[in-house]
């Protein structure tokens, strides 16, 4: 089997697969399938037993998307679960939503409807309805298992983007691999865009090809919207085909990992991340999002601030964006605030045996047994066993007080965290994948480097 405009034969395990199923359709002569497909072989990992997500609205990217994305999953024995975010804006939403839940079942996928109740009008709307939308699919698709939500992201999105950065907005780049961006929601979620080099008409032309319908939002072409004033003045330039040197490279990493960062290992697990002085602004601003526990960057000013001090060989102690930044010779250690931690501390919060709860914005702790609390070990840290001080004897003194402790229902004394539950540190996994430094969905199942502490710590 051989598409026409791929390039070449196709790879024998898509042609065993599909041989009698897939439809071709004028859109494969652009060579859409073929690129859909080596972008979702090159990401995902076949052999998994975990749902694939993407993400449907019943748009056209999107449903194109979910058609490429059945064939391919269908191919591999996967299974594809589709969720459809129904933001409670149009009076015709539940006809849309019902839309592409009858589009999912069609194609043998998994569907769940997912309701954001806060829709009001006023100043943000399109950014708050964003961030409902992206916490809601990372918590279905955390609670299906599933670690990759594939979104339909297309070079018009690209374009429009790029249109709308020029005249001041703060919006970010699409890429086409990328952490999600709701904390703690998307913890360990990776957002997969394979379809970033193809335009809007293509995926319709393989809609049509298909007999597939799809619905346009009357909001696409609200001009009250950036994102619609952006498509509608690009209607024309974007008329052929878009540059593709214009496009996101592949992956997006303005420093590759160095042999040994992050590494200082032996207080990783506490939170504790090392820097090089000459981290780029995207590593240092990133790691210090992770070490604070937070989901805001740093200001641009601050961020420049900070990395004049550190190139300058200062040895200092300063604190940005709920993060700690120790510089001593060519050290630079990175961890919670404790100031901030007494001022903002994160309320205490009772554990659920066998579910895992983030606190502070930087561990995940799954309690074994019923009674236990998790607070910080500020003001504590004195009544810890001896045993637990001396674990704590490794740690910079600042990072000690803003550790999980554990307190039992009727007794005052803390233990360490992880004396008592399961306790996996956030900060690492959450740098590694902000870096662009986890390629592949199978790695993501992988523990990393400083998760969990060395097995002597607490045995």
């Amino acid at each position: 089997l051989r598409r026409d405009g791929d390039g070449g034969a196709e790879d024998p395990r898509h042609a065993a697969a599909h041989a009698g199923e897939l439809q071709l359709t004028p859109a494969d002569a652009y060579g859409l399938t073929g690129r859909a497909f080596a972008r979702l072989d090159a990401r995902l990992d076949a052999e998994r037993a975990e749902p694939v997500a993407v993400a449907l609205s019943g748009g056209g990217d999107s449903m194109a998307l979910m058609h490429l994305a059945a064939d391919w999953t269908k191919a591999h024995g996967r299974r594809l679960l589709a969720l459809t975010v129904d933001h409670n804006l149009n009076a015709l939403s539940a006809d849309w939503t019902r839309f592409a839940g009858e589009a999912a079942r069609a194609v043998g996928a998994d569907w769940r409807s997912l309701r954001w109740n806060d829709a009001a009008s006023g100043p943000g709307l399109t950014a708050r309805a964003r961030a409902a939308r992206h916490g809601l699919i990372a918590e279905a698709a955390r609670d299906a298992g599933a670690r990759v939500v594939l979104l339909a992201h297309t070079a018009d999105d690209v374009a429009e983007a790029d249109w709308m950065r020029a005249r001041g907005s703060t919006l970010g780049r699409v890429r086409e691999w990328s952490p999600s961006p709701v904390w703690p929601e998307g913890r360990g979620l990776m957002l997969l865009r394979p379809l970033l080099s193809d335009r809007r008409e293509v995926l319709r032309d393989y809609l049509k090809g298909r007999g597939q319908a799809w619905i346009e939002d009357p909001a696409n072409a609200d001009a009250r919207f950036g994102r619609s004033r952006a498509r509608a003045a690009l209607a024309s330039a974007l008329a052929g085909e878009v540059d593709r040197a214009a496009l996101p490279p592949r992956l997006l990493r303005d420093h590759p990992p160095q042999q040994g960062e992050g590494e200082a290992g032996l207080m990783a697990w506490a939170g504790v991340l090392e820097i090089p002085r000459d981290a780029p602004a995207a590593r240092l601003a990133a790691a210090l999002v992770c070490a604070g526990g937070g989901a805001v960057p740093p200001r641009g000013d601050r961020l420049a601030g900070l990395m004049a001090r550190l190139a300058a060989g200062e040895d200092f102690t300063a604190g940005l964006t709920g993060a700690r930044i120790e510089a001593e010779g060519t050290r630079v250690l990175l961890m919670r605030e404790p100031g901030e931690m007494r001022r903002r501390a994160p309320e205490a919060m009772m554990l659920t045996p066998g579910v895992g709860a983030v606190w502070d914005g930087r561990f995940e702790i799954t309690a074994r047994a019923a009674g236990w609390r998790v607070t910080a070990a500020e003001g504590r840290l004195a009544r810890l066993s001896a045993g637990d001080r001396r674990v704590l004897a490794g740690l910079p003194p600042a990072a000690r007080g803003g550790l999980p402790v554990l307190i039992r229902d009727g007794e005052e004394a803390p233990v360490l965290a992880w004396s008592a539950a399961t306790v996996r540190t956030l900060a690492p996994r959450r740098l590694r994948l902000a870096l662009g430094e986890t390629t592949q969905e199978a790695d993501l199942f992988h523990p990393m480097h400083g998760e969990t502490p060395p097995t002597d710590l607490f045995s």
